[in-house]
C-alpha cells in the first residue's frame, strides 16, 4: 500500500477513467505529472461499470487504471462506488427508491436515488464494497479508501414506507415507551396523542404546521441512519482491508445543514470535507473561510482534507461565473491557511457529456494549452514547497458554537420570525472576526471552551442543560462569552425554557427577556450608537451593565446590549443585530477584554492567519482587495519561493511567509 503522500500538500481530485477512451489514460498521467499530481480519488461514480449485471465484477478496467496511478508514484483514494445505484438494481428492486414528503417516488436518472433505510440496497452495497476490498487491498496504489460520496446530497429526507418502520425503530430506542415520546412532542396539543407506535409517520405533508419536535427528531433519524450505513461500509473495509485509512466527504458548506457532522467526524480516520464557492452569497469568501474554520473544529483542531472544490466555474448555480485569474491559487491555499493539508478537486478532466459537463476541471474543455492549466500547474508546484507546514495547526484563541442540531430546531414551523437563518449571526461575527485578522474555531458546544479567550454564542436557539453550563464555566474560568439574541431558548426537546428568555443563559447573563420583536423585512432599530436589524428584544438588565439601548421605536430606552461579570470572565448580551460598524466595535471591547490580537497587522480586505508547529510558524496572507496591499512580515515567501523583509501583495495576490 502506498503511503498518504507525506512531503507535500497533498494535491489531485476526483479521476474518472470509465469516462474516457483507454488512448486518454496515458495522456492523463503525463498530465497528472506536470501538473505535480500526487493523489486521485477513483470509482465514486462507477457501480454501473465495476457490477455491470448482479454478483458479475468487472475489475479488468480498473486493474489497469490502478496500475497506472501506481507506476506514476500517484496515490489512491479508492472509493467504495455505493454513492449511486446502476440502473439494473433500481429496475430489479424499485422498493430502493426514495419519495417524498408528498409521497412522489424519486426516479432514477441522476443520482444517489436510493432510500437510506433500504435493507435491499445496503445489502448490496456492502457486497460490492467487500469485493473491493478484497482485490485491492494488497494494491501498492491505495493509500485510503472513500466510502460513498456527500452523503446526504440528493436523497434525504426520504419518507417511504421503509423509512416509517425504520423511524419507528429509532424511536424506540430513544424513548422510554409511548409515554416518552408523547411528552417530548407535546402531543397534548392539537389532539396529537399516541397510542399505538404504528400511528407514528414521517412528518409528510400534512393541513399545517408540523409538530416541531417530530419535525426535529425526523432530521436526527435521517442523519443517524446515513451515519449507520457509513459504519457499515467502514466495517466491512476495516475488517478486509485492515490498515487503511477510512474517510467520506462532508459537505461543509453554509446551505447544508442535512447531517450532524459532529457525531460523524469521530468515525473518521481523516475528517474530510468538498466546499464549492456559492456566488449568491453577498461575501463568498468569508464563507469559504469559515467552511475551513468549521471543518478545523470537526477534526478537533488538527489538519483535515479539502476533498473537493473547482477550479473555476460550477454547473449548479443560476448563473456560475468562472474564477478570475489568481483565483483558483487563491482559494486553495484559503482552505490550507485553515488546516487543510490535502488540496483536492472535482475532477481531473472536465467530462464532455453529462449533467456536470460545463463544471469546471484541472484540465479544461480547452486542454492543456490554457491558463487554467497553467494555474493548475503553478498550484502544484507551490503546493510542493508547501510540505514543510504539513500537520501544523492554526492558532485561534476564539470560539464560535455551532450546532446542527441547534439549527434544526431553530428552522422549525411557526417560529417568531422566518427571515432569521440559523447560521446568519455566526457568518457574520465570523466575517468581522476575519477582517480584523482575527481566527476562530467552529466548535461543538461540547468542546472544551475553557481553552479560549472568546467564546461566541450565536444564535444558540437548543441547548442542553450541559451545554449551558459550559457556557457558563467558560466565564467563571476567564473567558469573555458573547450570547446574542435566540439563543438557550429550548431544550433538546424543542421545549422552551420558562420563566423569561434567555432561558438556559439567563442566569449567567443577568437579562430576562419578555417579548421578542422581531424587526419586519428592510426595517431598522436605532440604538445608541448605530443601528440593528432583523430582531429586538424587551430586554431588563436584572444584573448586567447596560452598555447600549434602543433609541427609537417601541423599545425606545430598553437596554440592547449588557455585560456582566462571572467569575475572572464576563458573560455578554445582544438583542439585535447591528449593522457591520457597530457590531465591529461592539467585537473590539470583547476581543480587547479578552487580550484576543489579530495574527497580523493587516489593512482592510487582507486576510491573515497562522499556522505553527513544533519547528516553525508560517503567515498566510491574501490581498481580496482591487488594490496594491503591504503588510509588515519577514521570512521567506513560499509561494513567490523569495525572501522577503515586507510582503507587498498585488491584488488578488496570495503569500504565505515562513517567519524566522
Amino acid at each position: 500500500m502506498r503511503p498518504w503522500p507525506a512531503d507535500r500538500i497533498a494535491f489531485g481530485g476526483d479521476y474518472n477513467p470509465e469516462q474516457w477512451p483507454r488512448a486518454t489514460w496515458r495522456e492523463d498521467i503525463e498530465l497528472m505529472r506536470r501538473a505535480r499530481v500526487s493523489f486521485v480519488t477513483l470509482g465514486v461514480f462507477s457501480w454501473s461499470w465495476l457490477e455491470p449485471a448482479k454478483g458479475e465484477y468487472d475489475f479488468g478496467w480498473l486493474d489497469e487504471v490502478m496500475d497506472l496511478l501506481h507506476e506514476a508514484g500517484i496515490a489512491v483514494d479508492l472509493a467504495t462506488a455505493t454513492a449511486t445505484p446502476p440502473p439494473w438494481l433500481s429496475a430489479a428492486y424499485p422498493e430502493i427508491l426514495p419519495v417524498d414528503r408528498d409521497g412522489h417516488t424519486l426516479w432514477p436518472g441522476s443520482r444517489q436515488a436510493w432510500c437510506p433505510s433500504s435493507p435491499v440496497y445496503r445489502e448490496h452495497a456492502l457486497a460490492l464494497t467487500a469485493a473491493l476490498a478484497e482485490r485491492y487491498h494488497e494494491h501498492p496504489a491505495l493509500a485510503m479508501w472513500h466510502v460513498s460520496n456527500e452523503y446526504a446530497c440528493h436523497n434525504l429526507p426520504c419518507y417511504c414506507d421503509t423509512c416509517a418502520a425504520a423511524f419507528r425503530r429509532w424511536l424506540r430506542g430513544r424513548y422510554d415507551g409511548l409515554e416518552g415520546l408523547n411528552d417530548a412532542w407535546g402531543t397534548a396539543f392539537w389532539s396529537q396523542r399516541y397510542t399505538d407506535w404504528d400511528q407514528v409517520l414521517p412528518p409528510r405533508r400534512t393541513t399545517t404546521f408540523a409538530n416541531p419536535t417530530h419535525q426535529l427528531d425526523y432530521a436526527r433519524f435521517g442523519s443517524d441512519t446515513l451515519l449507520d450505513f457509513y459504519r457499515a461500509e467502514k466495517a466491512v473495509l476495516t475488517e478486509r482491508s485492515p490498515g487503511v485509512p477510512v474517510t467520506t466527504n462532508f459537505m461543509t458548506l453554509a446551505h447544508f445543514d442535512l447531517l450532524d457532522y459532529h457525531q460523524w467526524a469521530p468515525e473518521q480516520d481523516v475528517v474530510s470535507t468538498d466546499h464549492y464557492v456559492v456566488n449568491t452569497l453577498e461575501h463568498p469568501a468569508a464563507e469559504l473561510a469559515f467552511s475551513g474554520d468549521l471543518t478545523r473544529g470537526l477534526a478537533g483542531g488538527q489538519p483535515w482534507m479539502l476533498m473537493e472544490h473547482s477550479t473555476s466555474a460550477v454547473n449548479w448555480q443560476p448563473v456560475n461565473p468562472a474564477k478570475a485569474p489568481g483565483q483558483t491559487l487563491r482559494d486553495s491555499l484559503a482552505h490550507v491557511a485553515r488546516g487543510a493539508d490535502t488540496v483536492g478537486y472535482f475532477q481531473w478532466r472536465q467530462s464532455r457529456a453529462g449533467s456536470e459537463k460545463f463544471h469546471s476541471a484541472l484540465v479544461p474543455h480547452a486542454g492543456p494549452d490554457s491558463a487554467r492549466f497553467r494555474e493548475v500547474c503553478r498550484l502544484g508546484e507551490v503546493l510542493e514547497r508547501l510540505g514543510e507546514l504539513r500537520g501544523s495547526t492554526v492558532e485561534a484563541d476564539v470560539a464560535i458554537l455551532w450546532d446542527y442540531q441547534a439549527g434544526w430546531a431553530a428552522s422549525g414551523p411557526a417560529m417568531p420570525s422566518s427571515a432569521l437563518e440559523y447560521p446568519a449571526v455566526a457568518h457574520t461575527v465570523h466575517r468581522l472576526l476575519r477582517d480584523r485578522g482575527v481566527v476562530a474555531d467552529v466548535v461543538h458546544p461540547s468542546a472544551d471552551l475553557t481553552a479560549y479567550r472568546v467564546v461566541v454564542v450565536p444564535t444558540l436557539y437548543l441547548v442542553t442543560d450541559e451545554h449551558a453550563a459550559a457556557v457558563a464555566a467558560a466565564a467563571e474560568a476567564g473567558a469573555q462569552v458573547l450570547v446574542t439574541f435566540f439563543s438557550g431558548i429550548s431544550d433538546e426537546h424543542d421545549h422552551v425554557h420558562l420563566g423569561g428568555y434567555p432561558g438556559a443563559f439567563r442566569d449567567v447573563l443577568g437579562v430576562r427577556v419578555e417579548e421578542f420583536f422581531p424587526l419586519m423585512p428592510g426595517e431598522t432599530v436605532a440604538l445608541g450608537s448605530g443601528s440593528g436589524h432583523l430582531w429586538s428584544e424587551d430586554l431588563t438588565a436584572v444584573d448586567a451593565e447596560v452598555l447600549d439601548r434602543y433609541a427609537a421605536g417601541p423599545l425606545r430606552g430598553r437596554p440592547c446590549t449588557t455585560r456582566r461579570a462571572e467569575g475572572r470572565g464576563a458573560a455578554w448580551y445582544l438583542s439585535t443585530l447591528p449593522d457591520d460598524a457597530t457590531f465591529n466595535a461592539l467585537l473590539g471591547q470583547v476581543l480587547d477584554a479578552g487580550g484576543v490580537t489579530p495574527a497580523a497587522e493587516v489593512p482592510p480586505g487582507v486576510e491573515a492567519v497562522r499556522r505553527r508547529s513544533g519547528h516553525g510558524s508560517w503567515l498566510f496572507l491574501a490581498n481580496h482587495t482591487d488594490q496594491p496591499q503591504s503588510v509588515n512580515a519577514s521570512g521567506h515567501d513560499l509561494v513567490a519561493d523569495r525572501p522577503v523583509d515586507g510582503v507587498r501583495l498585488e491584488p488578488g495576490d496570495v503569500a504565505v511567509v515562513r517567519e524566522g
